[in-house]
């Protein structure tokens, strides 16, 4: 038996909640059929592939905040580092080789940037498209977006409607200039550093001052 790892993460572009990364560690061969790239698969199978993964796997995820995203000294190909190896470090990946999604425009600089947070002997090669092309990755894309929707329906059940929480959906801009509109503030969970937000305020403020 040859055991693995993949990582990949899931939440990099929304305006709204956290990024989730996770780690996936088994011997490839044992994963079950169907494992592709999360995008390619509808949320309920996702959720099916989540759970059979998680029977035959080592899975580690990460959680990586708004107020994360939000803090002035960072940026996302940073933090996209540290939830790669954060998911990795929830696991055993002592004396393993694996591929992580490249979170970087120089995929070999991630890996490297990836392999200087963890500790013992590991062999970490990030690749571009790494979800389409191998199954591990996949299987970690999966993981990874099921713990991101999972945290999306958390939001919606507090808040309402959200959307998918990205600027390209029209209900979580719905829901993030209602929200303005009603209390004067962003939602807790909006990435308040994101240019969405800006604009936002910028266009209430703008409507108040048509309004006066």
């Amino acid at each position: 038996m040859t055991r693995r790892f993949g990582v990949d993460e899931a939440g990099k572009g929304p305006v709204l909640g956290s990024m989730f990364a996770a780690a996936v560690v088994c011997d490839p061969a044992d994963l079950p059929a169907g494992v592709r790239d999360s995008k390619r698969l509808s949320p309920a199978r996702r959720d099916e592939l989540d759970a059979a993964i998680r029977d035959v796997a080592d899975v580690g995820v990460a959680e990586v905040t708004v107020e994360e995203i939000d803090a002035p000294e960072t940026d996302m190909n940073t933090l996209t580092v540290a939830a790669h190896a954060r998911a990795l470090a929830a696991v055993d990946y002592d004396g393993l080789a694996g591929v992580v999604d490249g979170g970087d425009v120089d995929a070999a600089r991630f890996g490297r940037r990836v392999a200087s947070r963890l500790d013992g002997d590991v062999d970490v090669v990030a690749e571009h498209g790494a979800d389409d092309a191998h199954e591990i990755v996949g299987a970690a894309s999966i993981v990874a977006k099921v713990a991101r929707d999972d945290h999306v329906a958390a939001l919606a059940e507090e808040y309402g409607d959200v959307g998918s929480g990205y600027p390209g959906d029209e209900r979580t801009m719905a829901f993030l200039r209602e929200h303005v509109s009603e209390h004067g503030t962003l939602p807790d969970p909006a990435r308040e550093s994101w240019r969405t937000c800006d604009d936002v305020l910028a266009a209430a403020s703008q409507s108040a001052l048509d309004d006066f």
